[in-house]
């Protein structure tokens, strides 16, 4: 396991190596000068030239993202180019992260605690239940949710809690450094179209694992010896399928890094994928690479975390390593 751990810590940092330097070369090559786009109307040869040399962009491409590099391994996200163009004193993008970082770690968080029970349970008992009256009630919500884009069901939610309940708030008017915890009301939609999706989708994959263990042949034989049903279920099905569903649950937990910039735009929500949207708006190159490499990093380690559950819980994976 030791060995294991070792060899896929050296895949991520390789992994996210890669990523970094295609995510630099990609947003640097863009059309269109950042510092032009900073500027605005204001932009002149002189000041066009005197931010290039403030934010190092007088360098070759490749020794930028070499400094970059360095600095990110040392927590350092650069400057960002808005706050330099404003001679804002809080032009370091390290300062400007904890605030949307910690809001959306709420939000997963809480989001991931309901989706885990959620996806195992209506995927077991609707892969027990398959062909009967209960499966079909778990099934087809969850097919009509897991297949809807997330605007479509946040707008909906929005339409649904708001212009007809007037129950929920439509967007989250939290303030600067505002705990989400402040105005509960705010996390509850959020939360529910990430749900939906992820849920629907994740319940589904869960079901068919537990469906194939179910047709497995040790399942039919203890079956025929007598064991008891609930043993059959506990022992053999869920046991079996548990593997399985790790892995869905992960994917579902990765797709929490791509998912949460798409409802936090919707829902105004002040985490790190709206500051990815307001950067990308903003063309703040250094802010874009700080979100889009902290949600790389985040996905990397879920995949970690996946993979070495599922090594535990199945004991011939263990022995082939070895």
């Amino acid at each position: 396991m030791a060995v294991f751990l070792v060899r896929r810590l050296l895949s991520a940092a390789g992994t996210l190596v890669v990523v970094s330097a295609l995510l630099y070369f990609v947003t640097n090559v863009l059309p269109g000068n950042v510092a032009l786009v900073v500027l605005g109307k204001n932009a002149t040869p002189a000041r066009v030239r005197a931010l290039d040399a403030r934010l190092g962009y007088d360098h070759s491409i490749f020794v930028r993202y070499l400094d970059w590099l360095g600095g990110v391994l040392h927590g350092n996200f650069g400057q960002s180019a808005v706050a330099v163009a404003l001679h804002d004193p809080r032009t370091a993008i390290s300062s400007t992260l904890s605030s949307p970082l910690s809001n959306s770690l709420i939000l997963a968080a809480i989001a991931a605690l309901l989706l885990i029970p959620l996806t195992f349970v209506l995927g077991a008992f609707s892969g027990l239940f398959a062909g009967r009256k209960l499966d079909n009630v778990i099934s087809g919500p969850l097919l009509i949710s897991g297949g809807l884009p997330e605007f479509v069901t946040g707008s909906l939610l929005i339409l649904v809690f708001f212009n007809t309940l007037n129950l929920l708030p439509p967007i989250s008017s939290l303030g600067p450094g505002q705990s989400p915890f402040s105005e509960p009301k705010a996390l509850v939609l959020p939360v529910v179209t990430l749900l939906a999706v992820t849920v629907g989708s994740g319940a589904r994959q869960v079901r068919a694992g537990v469906v194939e263990v179910l047709r497995g042949d040790y399942v039919q034989y203890a079956r025929l010896n007598g064991v008891n049903e609930r043993r059959i279920v506990i022992w053999y099905v869920l046991r079996n399928a548990l593997a399985t569903s790790v892995q869905v649950i992960a994917q579902n937990l990765q797709y929490l890094a791509g998912g949460i910039i798409v409802v936090e735009s919707i829902f105004d929500y002040p985490g790190i994928g709206e500051y990815l949207v307001q950067a990308v708006q903003a063309r703040d190159t250094n802010k874009v690479l700080a979100a889009a490499i902290i949600l790389a990093a985040f996905y990397v380690l879920i995949n970690i975390l996946a993979d070495l559950i599922v090594v535990y819980l199945v004991p011939k994976l263990r022995t082939e390593m070895a």
